[in-house]
């Protein structure tokens, strides 16, 4: 109650609010195509459902991390220690780290597991075997409910790990935390099957998402070792690439309306 209170009294508190919600949303947007993409694989009637699940796990997820933050902080001590010397900057630092937390590893962990699942969903744009096209002729193998499901808990566990602790850099007000937590899954739920349908009606919009997940899966890896490559340019990298794909679909739009 104090928390919340605090919450519409201070104005620190609503600029605290308001730039988590903005991260937490621009965080969920990871998610949020890797959902759409597994889904879509899918028969049609089990789409939604499966979309719908994803982002309910991922709330419940991250909300459990929530209860459990001094846990969740503890996964950044290091659980041990490689012994080995990098090589090191201009100033004396080394380049990479050679201890490892837990989360560290978990994000290694989900990064190699990304960039395996968009590389092998890339093969199947790319080069689909005869036995994996599906009957809507896309080339696009129907997978089995509980392998999406699966997938999607992986991945929302990787993401809500991430969420989170970004969340504890960023304030620690609990109730800004969680009301920042819904209001990003909120508007996820919302987009989820706008986008979902955009990405199966464009497949070079597919294989701009597939390449936006190969990158995402290399920067976890790198935060997982220490590397960490400012978000900013991340996200600046991905908007310039949507841009220029929304350019090539006005300019086929146009050429097939003057053909």
């Amino acid at each position: 109650m104090q928390s919340l209170q605090a919450l519409f009294s201070d104005p620190t508190a609503w600029a605290a609010l308001v730039a988590l919600v903005i991260m937490e949303v621009v965080l969920g947007i990871d998610n949020l195509i890797f959902i759409s993409i597994l889904s879509n694989k899918l028969p049609e009637h089990q789409r939604k459902r499966a979309r719908r699940i994803g982002i309910a796990l991922a709330l419940v997820m991250r909300l459990a991390l929530l209860s459990m933050i001094a846990w969740l902080v503890g996964l950044t001590a290091p659980v041990f220690d490689l012994g080995l010397t990098g090589s090191a900057d201009a100033a004396g630092v080394p380049s990479f780290e050679t201890q490892f937390s837990w989360r560290d590893l978990i994000l290694i962990a989900g990064g190699l597991f990304l960039i395996w699942k968009a590389t092998k969903e890339i093969h199947h744009h790319v080069d689909p075997a005869p036995a994996a096209v599906a009957a809507d002729g896309k080339g696009v193998a129907a997978i089995a409910f509980s392998s999406v499901l699966v997938q999607i808990v992986l991945l929302d566990m990787v993401f809500s790990v991430d969420s989170i602790l970004t969340a504890v850099g960023m304030t620690d007000n609990l109730a800004v935390m969680v009301i920042a937590v819904i209001a990003a899954v909120t508007v996820m739920l919302i987009a989820a099957e706008p986008l979902a349908n955009f990405i199966n009606r464009n497949p070079t919009v597919v294989m701009l998402a597939l390449g936006f997940l190969l990158m995402i899966g290399a920067v976890l890896i790198a935060d997982g070792f220490g590397v960490h490559v400012p978000k900013g340019y991340i996200y600046a990298a991905m908007a310039f690439s949507t841009l220029v794909e929304v350019l090539n679909m006005l300019s086929r739009r146009s050429k097939s309306r003057a053909d």
